[in-house]
Parts: C-alpha cells; structure tokens; sequence
C-alpha cells in the first residue's frame, strides 16, 4: 500500500510541474511570437537604416551596423527594441537593453547613446513612443494611483524586464501603422495601457 501511494504521489508531483511549466512555456511561445512580429512589421516599415516617424510620438528605427557614440537630446519616453541592443550613458551609468528589456525616460535631457548589436542580416529594430508628463500624470490619476511617495532616489531613466502582456500591447501598437483608419480610437487606448 506505501508503494502505491508513492506512486500515485509521484504522478500528482509530475502533473503539477506540467500545470506550473505551461504557462511559463506558453508565455515564452507568446513572446518568440511577438518578437517575430514585431521584426516583420517594422523591417516592412523600415526596410532600410534610417528612422521614420510612424504614427505622432512614435517612431520606428532600424540600423544594419553598430553605430558609434550618437550625442543628442532624448525627450520622456518608452522604447522596446525588436531586435539588437542598444545602451544609454547617463553619468556613470550605463542602461544596456534589448529585446527582453525596455526603456523608459521621465525627462528631456542631453543623452550618449550607442547600439551595440546590429547586422545586415539582423539589423537592430526599435520603437519609441513620446511620453508627456500631462498624459503620464492623467494616466496615474485615473487609474486612482496618487503620485508615488518621494524615497530619496529618482531615476531619469531606468531598463525593466519586458513582459508578455506589456509586449502584446507593442504589438498592437506597431499594427496600428497598418490600420490608419483604427488610429484615432485604439491609439490612446493603446497608449493608456502602456503606461
């Protein structure tokens, strides 16, 4: 009876671990998906270095080689890159990220940047999309959240982990440049939601 119940409990533990890896394997199926998408409809946009001003506040970028130190003015801002890496030089910090990260921006100021992977058969592909503090902060107000308490740290700008549901709404978001038609209603939602 003790042999049977061991193996009626080895066959629960290993129904369990197939419950709890199928969502971490679909989210991860999602994400490959995605990204392929993503690579697709903004090479279709962009079929060649340069960078295009899809939507208002949203740009496309692609870049078959690395580029040297590129010193500019960045504005606030949400950017996912497709393919490639990319990194931000903010004093001594460095913020690198890539397909699996995004950046994020909360204020205009002199930045260095570099993209550190691109090649012609991979080129780098990213997306920005401008961010005012107006919208930010109408955002934050309806969802109820008040303004997070000052903690004595601010970052101007900061790389997260991209997550599936966040990326799904990128995709969205660079479908839209297909769809003029749809722009004016789904935009803002979309925008909304990335925030």
């Amino acid at each position: 009876m003790n042999r049977i119940n061991h193996l009626h409990l080895d066959v629960l533990n290993k129904q369990t671990q197939n419950i709890e890896q199928k969502p971490a394997a679909y989210e991860a199926e999602r994400m490959q998906i995605n990204r392929k998408e993503l690579v697709e409809r903004i090479l279709r946009a962009v079929p060649e270095d340069g960078v295009v001003q899809a939507l208002e506040g949203f740009f496309l970028a692609h870049a078959s080689s690395p580029l040297g130190l590129i010193h500019g003015v960045i504005k606030p801002c949400f950017c996912v890159i497709a393919q490639g890496s990319k990194e931000f030089l903010l004093g001594d910090n460095h913020y690198r990220y890539d397909s699996n990260h995004y950046l994020v921006v909360s204020l205009e100021m002199p930045s260095i940047s570099q993209i550190m992977e691109a090649t012609p058969q991979q080129p780098y592909l990213s997306l920005r999309m401008d961010l005012s503090p107006s919208f930010v902060a109408s955002v934050i107000e309806e969802a109820g959240q008040g303004l997070p308490a000052y903690t004595g740290e601010v970052r101007a700008m900061d790389v997260s982990r991209l997550d599936v549901n966040l990326q799904d709404a990128v995709v969205r978001l660079v479908r839209l440049v297909d769809s003029p038609a749809e722009v004016p209603v789904l935009l803002p939602l979309i925008q909304r939601e990335i925030v």
